[in-house]
């Protein structure tokens, strides 16, 4: 370390080290996904996604993604009282990083994603990435994917 300059808060200077201590957990990327693809906002829809994340932990990981600058928080526009989370410029720029794990999660494990769906996102992905960032910046919160269903039949997938 260069004399003056600030110890570095993190393990080491590799990129994939250094995104994975913002986002990497299971948890993070779930809230990612949910703001990017299924038009969640609250953190009630997080609560009730079907995912079963404890309270305490989802807003934890809210609190993380917007340290790390990933999400921001703004006035409900009909309740102003009221928060709705939102992924930043730095968030959405996560989406290609999504659907490569989409498209990998349902080409090498059982999961409840229909294979033809998948298949169309894999070989449309630019235009997929369109449709996700324009839904980002007009603030369409219609879902671009629904939920799947586990393999048991029950619930949402993880």
């Amino acid at each position: 370390m260069l004399p003056g300059k600030p110890k570095s808060k993190h393990r080491s200077g590799c990129p994939v080290s250094i995104s994975l201590e913002a986002f990497g957990d299971r948890w993070s990327l779930l809230i990612i996904r949910d703001l990017m693809v299924r038009g969640y906002r609250t953190f009630k829809e997080f609560e009730q996604s079907g995912e079963g994340i404890a309270t305490n932990i989802l807003a934890d990981r809210l609190r993380n993604l917007q340290a790390s600058g990933i999400i921001t928080t703004e006035a409900d526009p009909v309740d102003r009282r009221k928060r709705n989370y939102r992924l930043t410029e730095k968030g959405i720029d996560l989406a290609p990083v999504l659907l490569e794990l989409l498209v990998w999660g349902a080409r090498h494990e059982d999961t409840g994603a229909p294979c033809a769906t998948i298949e169309e996102l894999a070989k449309n992905r630019e235009a997929v990435l369109a449709e996700v960032r324009r839904r980002w910046r007009d603030r369409d919160a219609t879902p671009f994917l629904p939920p799947f269903q586990n393999r048991g039949g029950g619930g949402e997938s993880r």
